[in-house]
Order: structure tokens, then C-alpha cells, then sequence
């Protein structure tokens, strides 16, 4: 990275982190990926006593699925009940491939279990707060929803998470990627508004213009008829889950 992709990259990095604090809640919800610190995240904070409930959503993503076999959340649950979570207080949904997804399934995996939290604590990577934040509102508005990430600098972050399949340029464009969703999917349905101060947005056309790109989805066609997504939940060929 050059020192300017580096400015560019922490304002988009920093952009996508909300900074909720946090309180006792009903349940803790995990959104699973390819990140496993986020199930240390979740299972510390329901180990610290913030919520009686722990809840890991997630099947194989378009990224998880290239090289993992198993479910996102079951292998995230696994990580939990090794760190001292008891069984019985985990559920987990294992069915649901991006964030829309994620929630609603959720959503009615509770219904099923005739289970009613009012307040969520939700754990998601540093550079997915924003969106799922976004997304979870737009899905089940009527809950109180404070969203949460491992507590790492960008550098930190890059160092820990990149390897031979996600290079640090991967994470990077899918930064990218959601922060250009945040832009697109309230027009789509999928989320609710976010502002994206004028500075952030010239950092993604930057970055995009360097060659951050493969994360990005096609807005060509204008209409969630013509990308055949379904009203409440992303899924286009790109999400990462």
C-alpha cells in the first residue's frame, strides 16, 4: 500500500465502524464469514455476562465456500463452546448465505422456538458494522440493535486476516464492496439510509480507480425485479455473506 491508498483505506475503515456502546441485551447475534475473531468476540462478550443467549447465523458465503465445507456457524459455534459457552445456550442458523439473510432467518428460527428478544447485541466485523447495522433495521425494525466488532486497528486487522486465499487487497475490496452497498441497496430495499460523508465516497472512487473492484456489484440494471433479488434480503452474485 501506498501512503495514500493507506489514508484512503482508514477513512473507508473507519467509516464502516459505528462505535455503539454497549449494554446488557437479550440475545448476542453473530454474523458469520470467513472471520473467526468474530466468534471470540461474540462468545467473550456472552462469557462477560451481556446477554443469557448467544446466536450464530450463517451457512457458506460466496467467499466461505471456496474453501470451507462446513457451515459458517457451526464452526463458529465450535470456537464458542471451546471458549466456555454451554451448548445449551447457542443457537445456531446455518442456512443463510449473505447479511439479509442472516437476520431474517434468525428472525424465524426464534419464532420457531417461540423466543422473543426485544434487545440485540450484534457482532460483525470491523468493516461490516455499518451495513449490518443497516440492514438489521431495515429487516426487524421494531428491536433495539446496538452492533459491535473485535477490537482491532485496520493494520492489526490486515496483518491478522490476510493469507494465500484473502490477500490484504481482498479485504480491502471488500470493504469497497460494502461500502457501495450501503450506497445502493436502500433504493433496492434492502437496508436503511446511511449518509456517506463526500470525503468517504472520492476514498471509494480512489480505490476503485487503484484496482479495489472485485467485491463491487453491477447497479446497471436499475430495479431488484431485474437482479432478481428478493425484497428484504441481499443477494447478489458478490455478497460476501
Amino acid at each position: 500500500m501506498t501512503p495514500r491508498i493507506k489514508v484512503l483505506v482508514e477513512r473507508v475503515w473507519n467509516y464502516h465502524q459505528l462505535h455503539h456502546p454497549i449494554s446488557p441485551a437479550d440475545a448476542i447475534l453473530v454474523l458469520c464469514s470467513h472471520d473467526t475473531i468474530v466468534a471470540e468476540r461474540g462468545a467473550e462478550l456472552f462469557l462477560d455476562g451481556w446477554a443469557p443467549l448467544l446466536i450464530f447465523a450463517g451457512g457458506l458465503g460466496a467467499i466461505t465456500k471456496q474453501f470451507w465445507s462446513e457451515p459458517e456457524a457451526d464452526r463458529f459455534a465450535d470456537i464458542a463452546i471451546r471458549m466456555g459457552v454451554p451448548r445449551e445456550r447457542i443457537l445456531v442458523e446455518n442456512r443463510s448465505t449473505n447479511t439479509g439473510e442472516n437476520i431474517l432467518f434468525t428472525k424465524r428460527l426464534l419464532a420457531e422456538r417461540h423466543l422473543n428478544p426485544q434487545k440485540f447485541i450484534v457482532v460483525q466485523k470491523p468493516y461490516m458494522e455499518r451495513r449490518s447495522y443497516a440492514t438489521f433495521k431495515k429487516v426487524w425494525p421494531e428491536k433495539d440493535v446496538a452492533v459491535t466488532s473485535p477490537r482491532l486497528s485496520l493494520d492489526e486487522y490486515l496483518e491478522r486476516y490476510s493469507h494465500e486465499m484473502l490477500s490484504k487487497e481482498d479485504v480491502i475490496s471488500i470493504m469497497i464492496g460494502d461500502l457501495q452497498r450501503i450506497r445502493v441497496y436502500p433504493a433496492k430495499g434492502f437496508q436503511i439510509h446511511q449518509d456517506i460523508p463526500a470525503d468517504v465516497w472520492h476514498a471509494y472512487d480512489e480505490l476503485v480507480k487503484a484496482g479495489y473492484d472485485k467485491h463491487l456489484i453491477d447497479v446497471s440494471h436499475g430495479s431488484p425485479t431485474t437482479d432478481n433479488h428478493h425484497p428484504t434480503i441481499d443477494r447478489p452474485p458478490s455478497d460476501e455473506g
